[in-house]
């Protein structure tokens, strides 16, 4: 993959070329690079922060969505090994399908050599753990309930039918890659995994979200907010308390 094609992947909002680290952080099902400009701005004067753009939404949305999370994961590996060739240390911070993405992406770093130090796995149950879900199998209308049930896409989208109509091929693009995901048994990486969960969400349950301790030959913590899937919307002062200790410490 060529640096320009790597740049339609990566989104750079606040640079920071002095940074000692980068954090890479990958959107959830639906969701966009700019849903962490928040997390950008707050944390740019200690760390490098970058986004995935998926294809499909925003300035890519002439392009089709991909419907596998492993096809997802080997472009996304491409990009980040092309944006640049520095050594910084990455930490990966991924929520819903974008913490199955940051594991996949995790793997396959670790076979070149680039393994991140921290996996921040957020809002998403084991990749071992597996519920029948059916939501990329609907009509328009039920996967525009499925959205306003999870209250994680800006309400200005739903509220405009002729935006929601053009982004909607994308969303069940990333609805048909993570639920039509399994992970292989056994499947590790070497990196520390810290998983994030809400006390209420309907797709992770604690037990779920517990079960990612398997996955990692490194340390394991999870960490327990108020709230449901986006749980971290409400708790964006926690998170970025919690992601700027783990760049200072």
């Amino acid at each position: 993959m060529t640096t320009a094609a790597a740049d339609l992947w990566v989104r750079s909002y606040h640079p920071t070329p002095d940074a000692t680290a980068r954090l890479v952080c990958f959107p959830h099902a639906g969701g966009s690079a700019t849903f962490y400009f928040p997390v950008s701005a707050a944390l740019s004067p200690v760390a490098d922060v970058v986004a995935l753009q998926y294809p499909g939404r925003q300035d890519r949305h002439t392009e089709k969505g991909i419907e596998s999370i492993a096809e997802l994961a080997d472009r996304a590996t491409e990009a980040l090994l092309a944006y640049d060739d520095s050594t910084l240390p990455l930490t990966f911070f991924g929520h819903s399908m974008g913490a199955v993405l940051a594991f996949e992406v995790a793997r396959r770093l670790e076979q070149v050599g680039r393994a991140p130090v921290h996996v921040f796995a957020s809002g998403r149950r084991a990749p071992s753990s597996h519920r029948p879900e059916n939501v990329h199998q609907r009509d328009d209308d039920g996967v525009i309930a499925e959205m306003r049930k999870l209250s994680g896409t800006d309400p200005r989208i739903l509220g405009d039918d002729d935006v929601l109509r053009m982004v909607l091929p994308a969303i069940r693009s990333d609805y048909t890659a993570i639920e039509t995901y399994r992970a292989e048994p056994g499947t590790q990486i070497g990196s520390p995994i810290t998983v994030l969960v809400g006390d209420d969400d309907p797709r992770t349950t604690l037990d779920e979200a517990r079960a990612w301790e398997p996955h990692t030959l490194g340390t394991f913590d999870m960490k327990v907010y108020p709230g449901g899937h986006f749980y971290l919307t409400d708790q964006a002062q926690e998170i970025i308390a919690l992601l700027k200790a783990h760049f200072t410490s």
